[in-house]
């Protein structure tokens, strides 16, 4: 797995999404997503869209994944 592969899927999984996603392992990563979608939604509700955007991936390949999530306006 590589942080481009796991950019691609959560801007596709979250239209309008900008992510930026980091790891030098394969198997570690942290992202920072900006998404007008986690306006009025809670950190957990947020993780949760973008886990959702990885799907099987999530404790297979992708081992971990640290993620700030923020609306436009926070960035």
């Amino acid at each position: 797995m590589d942080a481009e592969t796991i950019r691609e899927l959560i801007e596709t999984g979250l239209p309008g999404a900008r992510a930026d996603v980091r790891g030098e392992d394969g198997v570690h990563f942290e992202a920072t997503v900006v998404s007008e979608a986690f306006r009025g939604k809670l950190p957990l509700a947020r993780h949760r869209m973008v886990y959702a955007t990885l799907g099987e991936l999530m404790g297979g390949a992708i081992h971990a994944l640290a993620l700030k999530t923020l609306t436009p306006d926070q960035a």
